[in-house]
């Protein structure tokens, strides 16, 4: 699988994206347009063509470069629709949203061993809350303001008129001016994205960090097609998880070990976890499955396990070891293995001054074109003739890692 060769290496890849309501054709054009721009700078060939997986969302690409020839087909494992159930929430809704996250974060003291774990994800879920608060604030102030110019234009036009009167029509105009500009803050969240956040992190903490109820049987489904997929003929079986899809991997790949779903001396499988966030569910009270996940997964030795962040991602866990940090490394421990982008390195300086502030675009790196590619090329793992193990065999963690818990929770069993 590491190197030349006359056959054409064949791989399945299954791509969990993170809490995004949009079609999954984004992810393709992503692909698309990334790939073709890291093809040219790295010197392969990338082609892309249509899936042939019916109802099933995905593309085929065929690669050619690296001293042989490979073929993947892509596949996006869509729970977009849940997501976009969560979101419509009306404002009144999504305020008491924001009360019960608070509550799970801080009543549970998750926030405060997070902050001083990475301070980065911890603002960024502190930012939509400080956010949505400040507007209510607005919100409130202009209601105030149409409240006393109502009443003072009643009392010039209609001196007589009773005192209940100009009161009931100012408080009814001034709440209506507060929703008005509540509902314009959320229509043009597309720009500071703190409502999407807050239904993000609202949607985590709605189970105290369990799975929530209606994603469980979409989990399943999920296991169901990865299963199938090491019964076909491929030479790997590649599992991607990216920001909260990560974890929502960590649980469809225990399950399906448990569940017998791996054959002996089928495809190799392997799962590559991208800008994770495991530890904003796993310090959760209610993490206990995913705790438990996290430590049968860390030891099997049916799967290759990569984990990839980047200090310069502030939306992520950057080098922490999803399951040491979650309280639940052992002595059999093997995986993951924690390994850097390196943004300052694989990015050029001109480039990296181009995203600074770009915190979104930022996160979905591990999914684009690196100017100055290291050893971490996202279609080289997804479409390229070697495998995620033979790709890192060797390969020393990064030194810089994290490893110390912060959940205070036991040992999950």
């Amino acid at each position: 699988m590491a190197g030349a060769g006359d056959r054409v290496r064949r791989r399945r890849v299954f791509y969990i994206p993170g809490y995004d309501p949009f079609h999954p054709r984004r992810y393709r054009e992503l692909y698309r347009k990334e790939g073709a721009e890291q093809a040219r700078i790295s010197g392969y060939s990338l082609r892309l063509s249509p899936g042939q997986r019916g109802e099933r969302y995905g593309w085929h690409v065929a690669f050619a470069g690296d001293g042989g020839a490979a073929e993947a087909e892509v596949e996006v494992l869509v729970w977009s629709d849940i997501v976009a159930a969560s979101m419509g929430q009306s404002i009144a809704a999504t305020y008491w949203q924001l009360l019960k996250t608070v509550r799970v974060y801080v009543g549970s003291g998750a926030i405060f061993r997070l902050l001083r774990l990475r301070k980065g994800p911890a603002i960024a879920a502190l930012y939509p809350i400080g956010v949505l608060i400040g507007q209510a604030g607005l919100a409130i102030a202009a209601g105030l303001a149409a409240l006393a110019l109502v009443r003072r234009a009643v009392a010039a036009l209609w001196p007589l008129a009773p005192v209940a009167a100009p009161a009931s029509l100012g408080l009814g105009l001034g709440a209506g001016a507060g929703i008005a500009l509540l509902r314009w803050f959320r229509r043009h969240d597309n720009r500071i994205f703190a409502w999407y956040l807050m239904h993000d992190f609202a949607f985590t903490a709605s189970a105290g960090g369990a799975v929530p109820d209606p994603l469980r049987p979409r989990l399943r489904a999920f296991a169901d097609r990865v299963a199938e997929a090491l019964g076909e003929d491929w030479d790997e079986v590649l599992v991607v998880g990216h920001s909260s899809g990560a974890h929502l991997a960590v649980t469809v790949l225990a399950d399906l070990i448990r569940r017998g779903g791996v054959p002996e001396g089928g495809a190799a499988l392997g799962f590559l976890s991208l800008g994770q966030v495991v530890p904003m569910v796993s310090s959760l009270p209610g993490g206990e499955d995913l705790r438990r996940d996290l430590a049968f997964l860390s030891q099997r030795g049916e799967l290759t396990w990569v984990d990839v962040t980047a200090p310069g991602d502030g939306c992520a866990y950057a080098l922490c070891d999803p399951v040491a940090v979650s309280g639940v490394a052992t002595a059999a421990k093997r995986w993951p293995l924690v390994v850097s982008a390196a943004f300052t390195q694989t990015l050029s300086p001109e480039r990296l001054r181009a995203l600074r502030w770009r915190f979104f675009r930022l996160h979905f790196q591990y999914l684009c074109a690196f100017d100055r590619p290291g050893d971490y090329d996202y279609f080289r793992i997804t479409a390229g003739p070697m495998t995620l193990a033979a790709r890192y065999r060797g390969r020393a963690p990064s030194q810089s890692r994290i490893e110390r818990a912060v959940a205070r929770f036991g040992r999950a069993g």
